[in-house]
């Protein structure tokens, strides 16, 4: 299969609402010779970061749009697109390739429209971007939605975000302490000729200059290395573990923060990771077993109390919440193509639904660390705003981190460029019990 038919397979599903990214590549880029694999994803993963500007683009040279069932030929068309203005491919084998896949979908009426559309764009596409980059969030290539709320929230930060947001991510590694220090690990990367340098706010974080197979990494398949964003890094550490605690990670998959909690404190009472999926839970049991370490792992809705919790409190829990994900949109740009904006109200109930009964898990003095990977307050400052009006036993504590910016509640991390994500954290300590009546705002929760 071609790549470029394999990048449209791919993309699809996802505008159609059936799939992520994430889970349609990889089956496509099965499909394809070994050697093509990493064009599929540039192809797939670079329309959709691109997403916004070039749907503006094409529909200028287009006389009338593609019907819904022509969806497949529209994506070949942006496909096309991509490859002129955002790859080294050479014009004549990005019309020529692109334009031949229109058969290969059965659909070889098209091909004279993507061919004269994709030589218009070739010829005119600086007069046609410069019409269409008077419009602010077409030449930031974001949805006017996610544009006008950061441009609200973040006046002063909404050029870099979303530059940043159309980056490419650094691999950001996590050392395990329990096998070794970072520094023997970054000698280890040097003897081997990868390029690599210590993260600025993570504790056990590396950065690595380029890109590799993380399975080739030394010491990788024996657990001494784990693969993990820097801000992400740095919630496990608020919660001050220590010998004997009980810890609750909830909404754990795929065990990123659940590993490093167990190698932060190895000799805990008892960690149990919580998620709703039971086959994320593979993944954080797969990442566990490479670690040498262990958890309980439970697949339930974490409001749903009675179907997972056994009444004895937490003295830690971490809530790493469902978000937007609007912090980690180079990592995942289909964000831009499926994520609305009435989602981000919805988005902010679950959470606080979540904090609600979870509290309920904590005892007196306990912390509860809340994450999420957004850079939009209604899922961050707002909640946990909300949430202390509702809970007078709840006392938010300073999040001591050096990166991003200090909130009115909480602590606000922006993607960076060859940094880290964007993300939020937020610290309470429960000092008096659980109210009853404290609830009563989310009880529409199960």
């Amino acid at each position: 299969m071609s790549p470029r038919l394999a990048a449209c397979r791919a993309l699809l599903p996802v505008l159609q609402g059936k799939a992520s990214l994430g889970s349609s590549l990889p089956e496509q880029q099965t499909r394809v010779a070994d050697r093509d694999r990493p064009l599929v994803q540039e192809l797939a993963f670079g329309t959709a970061r691109w997403y916004p500007r070039l749907m503006a683009l094409t529909s200028r040279c287009l006389e009338k749009p593609f019907k819904p069932a022509d969806l497949d030929i529209q994506l070949l068309l942006l496909l096309g697109c991509y490859q002129l203005l955002y790859t080294r491919i050479p014009p004549h084998a990005a019309i020529g390739e692109t334009v031949d896949q229109a058969s290969a979908l059965k659909k070889s009426w098209a091909k004279g429209v993507i061919n004269a559309v994709l030589r218009r764009v070739q010829r005119e596409q600086g007069e046609l971007l410069a019409s269409i980059d008077q419009q602010p969030h077409l030449r930031l290539a974001h949805p006017r939605w996610l544009y006008k709320r950061l441009s609200a929230d973040w006046p002063e930060q909404l050029e870099s975000i979303c530059q940043a947001n159309n980056g490419h991510p650094p691999l950001i590694l996590r050392v395990n302490p329990l096998r070794q220090s970072r520094a023997d690990y970054l000698a280890q990367l040097t003897a081997v000729d990868i390029a690599a340098s210590a993260c600025e706010h993570a504790a056990q974080g590396i950065r690595l200059d380029t890109p590799q197979d993380v399975t080739q990494l030394p010491g990788f398949s024996a657990g001494c290395v784990s693969v993990q964003d820097e801000a992400a890094q740095l919630a496990a550490p608020l919660l001050e573990l220590k010998p004997g605690q009980r810890v609750l990670d909830a909404c754990c998959a795929p065990g990123g923060k659940t590993g490093q909690i167990a190698e932060l404190q190895p000799h805990l009472g008892h960690l149990l990771a919580l998620d709703l999926e039971p086959a994320r839970l593979q993944r954080v049991a797969d990442n566990l077993q490479r670690l040498g370490l262990s958890a309980e792992l439970k697949a339930a809705d974490g409001r749903d109390l009675a179907a997972w919790w056994d009444g004895q409190p937490f003295d830690r829990i971490l809530l790493d919440a469902p978000c937007s994900a609007t912090g980690v949109i180079r990592r995942h740009p289909d964000i831009k193509l499926t994520r609305k904006a009435d989602d981000i109200a919805a988005l902010a109930q679950l959470q606080g639904e979540l904090l609600d009964r979870l509290w309920q898990t904590l005892s007196v003095g306990g912390i509860l660390v809340y994450a999420t990977c957004s850079v939009l307050p209604a899922e961050n400052r707002d909640v946990i705003a909300a949430f202390l009006q509702r809970q007078p036993g709840a006392r938010e504590l300073s999040v001591a981190v050096g990166a991003g910016l200090a909130d009115q509640h909480g602590r606000q991390l922006f993607p960076q460029e060859n940094g880290h994500d964007g993300f939020y954290l937020a610290k309470l300590v429960k000092i008096a019990a659980s109210s009853t009546s404290a609830q009563r705002p989310m009880e529409s929760a199960p």
